[in-house]
């Protein structure tokens, strides 16, 4: 006779994961559970809920890597569990930081003889290298306002209202004032002779954008540089330049190798970019290289001698992984000049076919440029019943996440719409996204207008009472502010429901 048990609660060993308790059970969100429970278990519930995000390599509102080889897959798993802040135990991962540093500043036309090291540093992005440049600038020029005898509490740095936050934070954090440059419609980066003028004795530094994150385009670095020249001669200061090319610093030596915004011009004294966006690396590495060393004060740069001789350091973090810095170093090797070149050239060509593709419609205006970061940023040419906002939203049921905002000060009554093109954003993608768009547009003229059409009935109800009627421009606004006001509610209400 065969003799059979009921299986207690606690004999996980004969439930399938789907079937335990600890699957059917909620656990709690916001206390950490009183109780252990399974491997497996833990896995499935943290699988489950991450299967509701959205797909990296459909997300076109960001700039970051999503897709590396498996070799350098491989890699980064092996060096997971290495603390790069640990040289003494991992000498080796120092010295491929120390070659990708040279290789990077070579690559910016450092005036770095033979036998001359570069003097740079990894970081965790580009927001951390922006601070240690400021930083660098801050403290260079209140050395010299001390050793003058002037005053030096009330530094500032200019730049164009469509800076990334990371520039506001470094304002704010550092206590330097933030000079912007205002934009205006079809003019979407900072004006350099505008940024001149607004320099003062108190200017530590005017930071240009090789890659509007707005519209992808490169200020004119050039033009800068060759007006603060003048500028400088002409008032006895030595303000120097910054280059933010968090975005554009692995594109313009391999599509616009003459382009001139890098070391070559003489006021440029350090310049950032970001591993993890066209350097090819997964989100966590960034670069930030000097110009020379006397560009880098020396007591911002801490020593320490784990390795038997003299090592400098300069961060704002401790403890980091190594796995991206050694990413960093196989791309540079596997990839070589040929074939990052190879990779822009293929984003660029991608962007080129969404660009024509979405002018095919007849519905939208390009707003970016063909020269600059590969993405493609555009905007309705008629908004008045439906806008840039409704596009975005419905777009996500074809899984595609692209973003809609509105542009910063002078031309926030500009909404846009903008898809980067990554390494594996293919041609066969970017012919689909112009098809899931135009099946948009299609639904959309297929409905009623919203808060656009109330306006515009409003609108011609005060003109018929004999009231001033609203002009283009207002009307847009308040489009925009409904829409931006109805997506915020969206996602607070989602957030309350989760």
């Amino acid at each position: 006779m065969v003799l059979s048990k009921t299986a207690s609660q606690t004999d996980v060993s004969v439930h399938s994961t789907f079937a335990s308790r600890y699957v059917r059970n909620s656990l709690p969100r916001f206390k950490m559970p009183e109780e252990s429970i399974p491997k497996e278990a833990a896995y499935q519930i943290i699988n489950d809920e991450l299967m509701l995000d959205g797909n990296p390599r459909l997300n076109l509102a960001s700039f970051v890597t999503t897709w590396m080889e498996p070799e350098c897959d491989k890699l980064i798993m092996d060096a997971v569990n290495k603390n790069y802040v640990d040289m003494d135990e991992y000498p080796v991962t120092t010295e491929l930081q120390n070659r990708c540093v040279n290789m990077i500043a070579h690559l910016f036309n450092a005036p770095l003889g033979d036998s001359e090291t570069a003097v740079g540093v990894g970081t965790v992005g580009s927001s951390e290298a922006i601070m240690l440049a400021g930083l660098a600038f801050k403290r260079k020029w209140q050395n010299k306002r001390k050793a003058e005898g002037k005053p030096y509490d009330k530094p500032n740095i200019v730049t164009g209202a469509n800076v990334q936050v990371c520039w506001e934070k470094f304002a704010r954090y550092f206590e330097v004032e933030l000079k912007e440059v205002k934009l205006r419609e079809g003019y979407y980066v900072m004006d350099p002779a505008k940024a001149v003028e607004m320099v003062d004795e108190n200017t530590i530094c005017v930071a240009a954008i090789l890659g509007s994150t707005l519209n992808g385009e490169f200020e004119d670095v050039k033009l800068l540089n060759d007006l603060l020249v003048e500028k400088n001669k002409e008032t006895g200061w030595d303000t120097p330049i910054h280059v933010d090319a968090a975005s554009g610093g692995f594109i313009a030596p391999f599509l616009y190798p003459e382009l001139e915004w890098d070391f070559r011009l003489p006021l440029v004294k350090s310049i950032n970019v970001s591993g993890h966006k066209y350097g090819l690396v997964y989100a966590g590495i960034g670069w930030v290289i000097w110009r020379n060393k006397e560009d880098l004060p020396e007591e911002l740069i801490f020593h320490i001698n784990y390795l038997g001789a003299d090592q400098p350091t300069f961060t704002l973090n401790f403890s980091k992984g190594s796995s991206q810095v050694i990413a960093q170093y196989y791309q540079l090797i596997r990839l070589g000049y040929e074939g990052y070149r190879n990779v822009m050239e293929n984003c660029h060509e991608n962007a080129m076919v969404l660009k024509r593709g979405l002018e095919k419609t007849g519905r939208f205006n390009i707003v970016s440029k063909d020269e600059g970061v590969p993405l493609v940023a555009f905007s309705l040419k008629d908004n008045k019943r439906h806008d840039e906002f409704e596009i975005a939203e419905m777009l996500r049921r074809f899984g595609w996440i692209v973003p809609a905002y509105t542009m910063p000060a002078d031309a926030q009554h500009i909404t846009v719409l903008r898809v980067v093109i990554r390494e594996d954003f293919s041609r066969t993608l970017a012919e689909r996204l112009v098809m899931d768009i135009e099946k948009v547009l299609h639904e959309l003229d297929m409905l009623p207008a919203k808060v656009s059409a109330k306006l515009a009935m409003a609108e011609e109800e005060h003109g018929n009472n004999g009231t001033v009627k609203k002009t283009a421009i207002e009307t847009q606004r308040e489009i925009t502010a409904y829409w931006k006001k109805y997506v915020t509610e969206r996602k607070t209400n989602k957030n309350k429901i989760c």
